[in-house]
């Protein structure tokens, strides 16, 4: 055996000057093994690294793995303003745990919502820069409103009507007055010495689809004043509004093909003028769809908090159920829009803006409402697009006000102060509408008003 290797025991004095171009030749079984290039100390290591590569293979994988783990907790967790707010999500899961207030249960669950919504827009995006932009838009059809979405299913589940018809109407009300009214505040200031100008053609299309879905929701409420009362009118109402919720769908795809088939120049026109601020993915694909999976899961745990917790918050503050479902529910799920639309509009972007707001209405009313819909139907409940006469007014002023506000296609900050004030107005209709109070206290308040007495009401000194 050491004969075989006498060769390799007569080194070259170049080799020991560590020249590492020498040929290092071998003889096994007469044959001759040539190693070029590498020195007798960098075979010994090699031979000695072949037998701990496992070893060294698994520590360098299990140190990548937490490098890159902790690279994307940096982005998805901390490059929000609103990650202040996290917190608030162990916080509501411990206060359900130990069985806190469920006021406070409601309201840490609000706060915890709020960020999860933002960070599922952004993972939608990274998603979208790997996907293309037909896929990515659906992706961001379907996960662009997903909180709203989430909370509606669950209260649905609970049999929770009227939660869900409120807080998809204000959803609606929010986007076109306090979003998009808000942007055009917000960029007209910004921008007192520009003429802001938008492209009138996309704001047409949306404000089509908006009064689509308005008419739909009008004929069950008009349906229902013209023949009156009865068992046989609830079952008419339900089966129109069963009929209406399947050609909102019907709408609703077509506008996808629409946008992102046919005429997706009128949708793309906006990015171009993001051209030269191209950016990139900043997490990889499958860790932006894993992030996205586990803030689905707890944006579905919080959202089931708020639906169960709601009553008892509107019962220990005083506010109405309607108020907190149409003002305060949409405020927290149109976080991302809010922010995004209003910094689009201080860079004088306002078909970005429009597209956002208009587009997040849209979805909301011509797909997330008729789903509901059907799948209530699938569950045997009774469901319909019968929002009442004051949901369904305000709605109706809405949409009139927002397609009358775009149709010149040109901004200031008048028009935005005039749809964010429209909102307050709104806002300040449901907070006074069916407030909770003791009948004692409403038995006091009616002998007050007899006896000529000042009213010691909820506006009283």
């Amino acid at each position: 055996m050491d004969q075989h290797y006498s060769q390799a025991d007569r080194v070259s004095p170049d080799l020991e000057n560590g020249d590492v171009n020498y040929k290092v030749g071998f003889s096994v079984n007469n044959k001759e093994v040539c190693v070029n290039g590498k020195t007798p100390q960098n075979i010994s290591s090699s031979i000695l690294r072949n037998k701990s590569d496992p070893m060294l293979v698994s520590s360098s994988a299990r140190f990548q793995m937490l490098w890159h783990f902790l690279t994307n907790l940096q982005e998805v967790i901390l490059g929000t303003k609103l990650a202040v707010l996290f917190p608030a999500i162990p916080l509501a899961i411990a206060a359900d745990y130990y069985k806190f207030g469920r006021p406070w249960i409601f309201a840490l669950s609000l706060l915890g919502l709020t960020p999860l919504a933002e960070r599922v827009s952004f993972l939608t995006e990274q998603i979208a820069y790997f996907t293309g932009p037909t896929v990515g838009g659906l992706l961001n059809a379907t996960c662009g409103n997903a909180t709203e979405l989430i909370i509606a299913l669950f209260a649905l589940y609970q049999n929770k009507i009227h939660v869900l018809k409120y807080s998809l109407l204000g959803s609606i009300l929010s986007n076109l007055l306090l979003v998009l009214g808000s942007s055009l505040l917000c960029g007209g200031l910004a921008n007192l010495k520009r003429e802001q100008r938008y492209d009138r053609k996309q704001a047409d299309v949306n404000s089509l689809l908006l009064l689509l879905g308005l008419l739909c929701h009008m004929l069950p409420l008009m349906f229902r004043y013209a023949i009156g009362e009865g068992t046989a009118t609830d079952c008419s109402t339900l089966q129109l509004s069963r009929v209406s919720s399947i050609v909102m769908l019907i709408a609703y795809v077509a506008y996808i093909f629409f946008q992102l088939k046919t005429h997706r120049q009128l949708f793309d026109a906006q990015e171009e003028e993001d051209d030269d601020e191209e950016e990139k993915a900043v997490i990889g694909f499958w860790s932006a769809f894993t992030w996205l999976a586990g803030m689905t899961i707890i944006i579905a745990l919080l959202s089931e908090y708020v639906v169960g917790t709601i009553e008892a918050a509107s019962d220990s503050w005083g506010i109405s159920v309607s108020f907190i479902s149409i003002i305060l529910l949409p405020i927290v799920g149109n976080a991302a829009e809010h922010a995004g639309s209003i910094i689009f509009a201080f860079k004088n972007k306002l078909d970005i803006s429009l597209g956002v707001a208009l587009g997040s209405a849209s979805q909301i009313s011509m797909f997330v409402v008729p789903l509901c819909v059907v799948v209530a139907w699938t569950m045997h409940i009774r469901m319909d697009l019968d929002f009442s006469l004051l949901e369904t007014g305000s709605l109706a002023f809405t949409i009139i006000i927002t397609a009358f506000t775009l149709q010149d296609g040109t901004s200031h900050y008048m028009k935005g102060l005039l749809l964010f004030l429209c909102y307050i107005v709104i806002a300040a209709c449901f907070f006074v509408h069916k407030i909770p109070q003791s009948k004692s206290q409403a038995r006091k308040d009616l002998d007050q008003i007899s006896e000529g007495k000042p009213f010691t009401g909820l506006f009283s000194a």
